[in-house]
């Protein structure tokens, strides 16, 4: 394979060799720490605009196949790996992880030292960063890197969303649940149908007024990339919501939620993105191993960024009392809140651990049974 290389716009360099497509990419480098999932990672909506880094020494042990897919088309802008193989003859693959790679367009590096790459972001903080080709100079592709929008301020939550409005399952006998679809992933709208629920994923920008048209059950907040402090014309849509309907987020949507009751959001050094992150439900007492995926964390209501109690606070919004409900156990962030006056209730982790532990699945359970 070419040489090729990784350039961090802080003018660290990474060497390996190229795979997939052979072509220049630019994006946010960040890391996921799973040991499984690739495929599911690198289809997932919020890898909009970024470059993944696979903790994981070997990659591409198990193929690709259509049941791992998050959605219709890959949104990382490039992979690194330590070792990425190309087995199609493992059971369920229906082709192999490099050859995929390459025919979806997106560029790989193989052969990089994945571990001294990811303790340079962990002590640096994510960054700009480029894949390019051993004969493109270090100048040149510095000027690329440069050129690359950062993702603090960035609304990539339009390139995801549906043009139009999709209805799926009009026949199931449970509730009505109308998301905004900011890129949900699709083991999500899986667990909401196979629990019986009339899913419609509507367009970011559409109206309060015309979701409620709908006559929903429930709204549902999912996932998505970019930055919530970039999405205030979601955020105006979920205030008109609250208190109307019972609303629920998870991920960017419990950012967005949580910015629509009166909190702000702040931009994490490297995120959370793996799939072994201890969560600790403040009313129960319940920790669970969650799967997560942001960039992104919830300033709590006192403006601090770290929770250093278990416990949880309640304070006052525009929509009565709500309350800290979840928190994250490596770095204390906030994974959860609760309005107690009205229904609506947010994680910040993904529930539907696709990939990932299923400890925190019953979630979905619990928001049907509060629409119920």
């Amino acid at each position: 394979m070419p040489g090729a290389y990784l350039l961090l716009e802080d003018g660290t360099r990474f060497d390996g060799d190229a795979a997939g497509a052979l072509f220049v990419t630019t994006g946010e480098v960040v890391f996921n720490t799973a040991m499984s999932g690739y495929q599911e990672a690198v289809t997932d909506p919020s890898y909009r605009g970024q470059i993944l880094v696979f903790t994981y020494p070997l990659v591409g042990n198990y193929g690709v196949s259509a049941q791992a897919q998050e959605s219709d088309s890959v949104h990382v802008r490039g992979v690194v790996m330590r070792e990425g193989i190309d087995r199609e003859d493992a059971p369920g693959a229906e082709g192999g992880w490099l050859t995929w790679l390459a025919d979806c367009g997106i560029p790989a590096l193989v052969g990089t030292d994945t571990r001294a790459l990811v303790r340079h972001i962990r002590d640096k903080g994510a960054m700009r960063g480029g894949i390019f080709g051993a004969e493109v100079s270090d100048g040149e592709a510095m000027d690329r890197v440069r050129a690359e929008p950062p993702m603090h301020g960035q609304d990539l939550a339009g390139e995801v969303s549906p043009a139009q409005p999709i209805v799926l399952d009009p026949e199931n006998p449970g509730p009505r649940v109308v998301a905004i679809d900011t890129g949900i992933k699709d083991s999500i709208v899986e667990h909401l149908r196979r629990r019986g629920a009339r899913v419609e994923l509507h367009p970011c920008r559409t109206s309060a007024e015309d979701l409620l048209a709908r006559s929903p059950d429930a709204v549902f907040l999912a996932n998505g990339p970019g930055d919530p402090a970039a999405l205030d014309h979601v955020v105006a849509t979920v205030r008109d919501l609250v208190g109307r309907v019972p609303v629920f987020g998870i991920c960017m949507g419990h950012q967005l939620l949580c910015r629509a009751v009166g909190l702000d959001t702040f931009k994490l050094p490297f995120g959370h993105r793996g799939s072994n992150h201890p969560v600790k439900d403040l009313s129960s007492g319940r920790i669970d191993v969650t799967s997560q995926n942001h960039g992104f964390a919830v300033v709590g209501p006192g403006g601090e960024q770290r929770m250093t109690a278990d416990e949880p606070v309640r304070w006052e919004t525009d929509f009565g009392a709500a309350e800290l409900s979840h928190v994250n156990l490596y770095d204390r962030t906030v994974e959860g809140l609760a309005l107690r006056d009205v229904s609506s209730a947010t994680a910040q982790y993904h529930p539907e651990a696709g990939p990932g532990p299923h400890d925190a699945t019953y979630l979905f359970d619990r928001y049907l049974e509060l629409v119920s």
